[in-house]
């Protein structure tokens, strides 16, 4: 424990000299986490916390999706709510197909398995993409797309990886396409529902203190607690605390809140709070990847396979958003051509589809392909994306 303890003390300490290192070089602090990681392990690796799925998905994921979601401004959001939609949903439909349809025929893998990569690999990441804006200070309506798209359509590939994983390990037990519409939707539903109730009832107990400190632990509460409901119920935990998050924060928090629960000083500091909350998850996730990287022989597993992996999801991506944009531009909700480049390469992947890889059962057939397709995926994504996103975006005139 004590061991534990130090690494984890160590790794917030190196997470602090690469942030004041990332800011002076002006290079996206992520992708000074996971190469600092990289080179840690390589050098002296330290004890700590261990990348598993429930690290990731119980204690990294809440604060994250919760504080990205109270910052939202429901006007906004409901303003470009149909293509956000189609994005998180239609899109991740898309997405998941295409890698499972070119893992099948590049590399000959069964379809059950290449379906469950397609699918856990399919949505880009709020983690990654979040952290992202915040360094590179990028504010509008893209931002927004780009957030509220990764925010949900984590929500929609958490439930559909239920689904393929389930036929994946009993293909011919599987649900019809009609049981699994149902089952998708009562999972998100019932997060929904769930992240509801928890945040409402955290509103309600919030307007009986003027206690900044009880609050803050209120919504702390609502954020692991929106969570944790909706998993035992076998909801959706991702939507549960994003629901609860976009309530609280419209309701009481933001800053110009429908309900004056909180006085101005009470949601500054909450904002604060959460900031700070984000900061030190993101710091230690994204360590932790770079840890873990390191530790992987990608040459053994062969350096092929894992560039058709990086090229179907790029161009899965690129199917995802130009076509599906395009379907808008005779409308209101027009998304500008620079902006669909922007959601294209922005796409990022980071924890969440780490966590549904570290969960995969080891009787799934090429499960420790999955595993290591994954994480270099995902350490594409964070290091080289990561490292053009400034470059792409002061092009396209967005910082």
């Amino acid at each position: 424990m004590g061991a534990i303890l130090a690494g984890t003390v160590g790794l917030l300490i190196v997470a602090i000299l690469v942030a004041l290192i990332a800011r002076r070089l002006a290079l996206p602090y992520t992708v000074g986490l996971v190469a600092t990681g990289i080179a840690l392990a390589l050098v002296q690796p330290l004890p700590g916390p261990a990348l598993t799925h429930d690290f990731i998905y119980l204690v990294i994921l809440p604060p994250l999706l919760f504080e990205a979601a109270l910052s939202l401004r429901w006007a906004e959001l409901r303003r470009d709510m149909l293509p956000v939609l189609i994005l998180s949903t239609v899109g991740v439909v898309i997405s998941a197909l295409v890698v499972a349809g070119g893992m099948a025929a590049i590399l000959g893998w069964p379809m059950a398995s290449a379906l469950v990569f397609g699918v856990l690999i399919a949505a880009t990441d709020p983690v990654a993409v979040i952290a992202m804006f915040k360094d590179l200070k990028v504010m509008g309506r893209m931002r927004l797309l780009v957030e509220s798209e990764s925010l949900f359509n984590d929500g929609v590939a958490a439930v559909l990886f239920v689904l393929a994983l389930g036929w994946a390990m009993a293909p011919g037990a599987g649900q019809n396409p009609g049981s699994a519409l149902l089952s998708l939707a009562a999972s998100a539903g019932g997060g929904v529902a769930a992240g509801l109730i928890v945040g409402g009832g955290a509103v309600l107990l919030a307007g009986r203190t003027a206690d900044h400190l009880v609050g803050a632990a209120l919504t702390t509460v609502a954020a692991y607690g929106a969570f944790l409901l909706a998993e035992h119920f076998h909801f959706s935990g991702v939507l549960a605390t994003v629901s609860a998050g976009l309530l609280m924060g419209n309701l009481a928090v933001t800053s110009d809140p429908v309900v004056k629960i909180f006085s101005e000083r009470e949601r500054e500091f909450l904002m604060e709070f959460w900031e700070f909350a984000a900061f030190i998850a993101n710091s230690i996730i994204f360590l932790l990847i770079g840890l873990t990287v390191a530790k992987i022989h990608f040459v053994d597993f062969g350096l092929g396979p894992l560039l058709v992996a990086v090229g179907l999801v790029l161009a899965a991506r690129a199917i995802t958003v130009y076509p599906l944009s395009a379907a808008f531009r005779a409308s209101r909700w027009a998304i500008p051509l620079k902006d669909q480049h922007v959601l294209w390469w922005g796409g990022l992947r980071g924890a969440l589809a780490l966590a549904l890889a570290l969960s995969l059962p080891a009787g799934l057939p090429y499960a420790d392909a999955i595993m290591i397709m994954t994480f270099g995926v995902v350490v594409f994504s964070v290091v080289f994306q990561g490292l053009t996103m400034p470059l792409l975006l002061k092009k396209l005139g967005h910082v």
